[in-house]
């Protein structure tokens, strides 16, 4: 029995040849750590939205939900990004970049942002 038709997905494992374990293995590790981003951006956003700050209940819901669509995003991408990358290394193509990334950097400016002014100025944004 073929092994091959067993791994999933076809769509990267169908292709080309298997990369040296050791990249495979780190690709995994990269996977895993974006997970694990997308997990504390989720636990940001709850976080975020069951403390009371001195922000108006607007403000705070939106700058939540921010973080829980980014941390959606970054898990969704972290697969995807995955597959990409085993792919391109099954195939010896060039590695392809991760698009979560500048999410992740707009989603926490736009919250630190919003939060670093509310400190200093004392909860005007309320």
């Amino acid at each position: 029995m073929n092994s091959e038709k067993k791994r999933w997905p076809a769509s990267v494992y169908g292709r080309g040849t298997d990369p040296d374990a050791r990249f495979s293995l780190a690709n995994e590790r990269t996977f895993l750590a974006w997970i694990r981003t997308g997990l504390a951006l989720l636990a940001g956003a709850a976080a975020l939205d069951a403390l009371d700050l001195p922000l108006q209940d607007t403000v705070q819901g939106l700058l939540s939900a921010l973080l829980a669509l980014a941390g959606i995003v970054v898990a969704v991408t972290a697969f995807g990004g995955w597959m990409r990358i085993e792919r391109a290394m099954r195939e010896e193509t060039p590695l392809p970049s991760n698009p979560a990334m500048p999410v992740v950097v707009v989603a926490l400016v736009v919250v630190g942002v919003v939060l670093a002014v509310s400190a200093v100025l004392g909860g005007v944004v309320a």
